[in-house]
């Protein structure tokens, strides 16, 4: 049973502050993934990375974190900084844990989405584990991301017929949800808004042509109906006509 103490709560806080302060542009959903590996000599190893949907009239693909300092044109070294101390922030949620006498959990996924807040605890012994970081990651995509054997290389197909196939190690997990704490918090990144519109400005025009096609091909079909009844009075008339000459 989680015992989710003032100080938890607070920490929760401050790591939906780092999210919303990351991503520089409007999302509908959010997932993120982190595993700290307590290693001999108090060394921690581990990692981190998370995929956010963006908002906007057409279908989204997930944007991974590490694609964020290019897509946006920020400075790289600076970014990660920031990866950096959100990764801080959820080992300092562990140690919380570690410091009330709760069990410590290996790894988490946090989703956002709908103004919800869910984080699922994982206990999986991942120095044991059948399967890489790498794997892992990509075991993790097709659970939550739905990307699939269609979507991916030949050696990460194998990977999924591996995981799908595989004998499953049954371990704890444990699920929290909530509703978010913060909302329309401002990013603090120095990103080029000139290129984001770009990007949107981009997108519209992309739906405007798309509508614009559509009601083209609209009035190419009333026009061939408008001349394929023009024909039939045509034939009718010469029908007529046939008729009257017989008589």
């Amino acid at each position: 049973m989680l015992n989710h103490t003032k100080k938890i709560k607070e920490i929760y806080e401050d790591i939906q502050k780092e999210i919303y302060y990351m991503i520089p542009e409007k999302w509908d959903k959010f997932y993120l993934y982190s595993s700290i590996i307590d290693m001999p000599n108090n060394i921690k190893t581990g990692e981190l990375f998370f995929y956010y949907v963006p908002k906007g009239v057409l279908k989204k693909k997930p944007i991974n974190v590490y694609e964020i300092p290019n897509k946006f044109n920020l400075d790289e070294n600076e970014y990660l900084k920031l990866v950096e101390l959100l990764y801080d922030k959820i080992k300092e949620l562990r140690e919380e844990f570690r410091n009330t006498n709760q069990e410590v959990w290996s790894n988490i996924t946090i989703i956002i989405q709908n103004n919800k807040f869910r984080i699922e605890y994982d206990y999986e012994d991942l120095k044991n584990s059948d399967f890489t970081s790498y794997e892992r990651h990509i075991i993790w995509r097709y659970k939550y991301l739905e990307i699939g054997p269609q979507q991916v290389s030949k050696a990460e197909k194998e990977i999924l017929k591996r995981y799908t196939l595989g004998e499953r190690q049954m371990h704890r997990k444990e699920i929290y949800e909530f509703g978010i704490y913060v909302k329309d918090v401002r990013n603090n990144i120095n990103y080029h808004t000139e290129q984001l519109e770009s990007i949107n400005e981009e997108e519209q025009k992309i739906e405007n042509e798309k509508n614009n096609l559509s009601d083209i091909n609209n009035q190419i079909k009333r026009k061939n109906q408008l001349l394929l009844s023009q024909e039939e009075i045509e034939r009718m008339k010469q029908h007529r006509k046939q008729n009257n000459q017989k008589k």
